[in-house]
């Protein structure tokens, strides 16, 4: 049988990750506890929040171990969610050992996914549909593709200098808002409004914003309402972005810029 402090050290680690991805509370408390006892271990208790993981393993042996671990909130990863759960099904139906287990943890932990060139062009795709959604035209949605590029181009040079979150977010929509009115000022005949809204929505914390729900919902209260705070905290930093740049605007303009 393993050791069950390496049992332990495996389990947690699979945890983190799935939890700093994104992971609902529930699920990564069912994840640690079916590898736990996928190796033998049937003693134990588990309690998951938000941003931390606290596991003991045999408290009244000499083996007893205890483990706590604190996990930053992250940005939501579903890739490795997915991964993490197909490793979790594999681990429970015994065709790994510790040593593989770890092993494919590892992979789950490599970057992998688009380049930054896909990620770009994807998020303008992505800002032009929802522009037009919201009741921009096909004209205003062409505009919003190339401010969410501009966007995304942003996030991407923020995140290798570790920024703030809620910093990025007000500048981010910021830098989109007063793109979109400079535009609008020049004469573009865009709705401002309808680009703005289809700008900003890579900055919206929507998938935060349902998984806060549905831990609540789960009665996880502790954690959905930290997570239900970071999502609304995020979206008052998007609000206070795009109002200060139209207030600038109006300012600067004696407000009549934007009629």
């Amino acid at each position: 049988m393993p050791d069950s402090k390496e049992v332990l050290d495996l389990a947690v680690s699979i945890g983190e990750t799935m939890l700093q991805s994104g992971g609902e509370i529930y699920r990564v408390q069912e994840t640690v506890s079916h590898v736990l006892e996928a190796y033998g271990i049937q003693d134990y208790h588990v309690f998951v929040i938000t941003n931390g993981i606290f596991a003991t393993v045999h408290e009244r042996r000499e083996d007893a171990g205890s483990m706590v671990r604190y996990v930053p909130i992250g940005d939501v990863d579903l890739r490795k969610v997915a991964e993490i759960n197909q490793l979790s099904r594999e681990i429970s139906q015994g065709s790994l050992s510790i040593t593989q287990a770890y092993g494919r943890l590892k992979q789950c932990n490599m970057p992998s996914g688009p380049g930054n060139l896909a990620l770009i062009l994807s998020c303008g795709v992505g800002c032009a549909g929802f522009g037009y959604l919201m009741g921009g035209r096909p004209y205003d949605s062409i505009y919003s593709f190339f401010l969410g590029m501009l966007l995304e181009l942003f996030l991407l040079l923020t995140a290798k200098h570790n920024a703030s979150k809620f910093i990025v977010n007000i500048i981010g929509s910021a830098l989109v808002t007063s793109c979109s009115l400079v535009l609008y000022v020049a004469g573009t005949g865009i709705l401002f409004d309808r680009v703005i809204i289809g700008g900003i929505i890579p900055l919206l914390p929507g998938v935060a914003l349902t998984t806060a729900i549905r831990d609540l919902f789960s009665g996880d209260y502790l954690s959905g309402s930290i997570r239900l705070m970071d999502a609304l905290l995020a979206g008052m930093c998007i609000a206070i972005g795009v109002g200060a740049a139209i207030k600038a605007f109006q300012w600067l303009g004696g407000g009549v810029l934007l009629l």
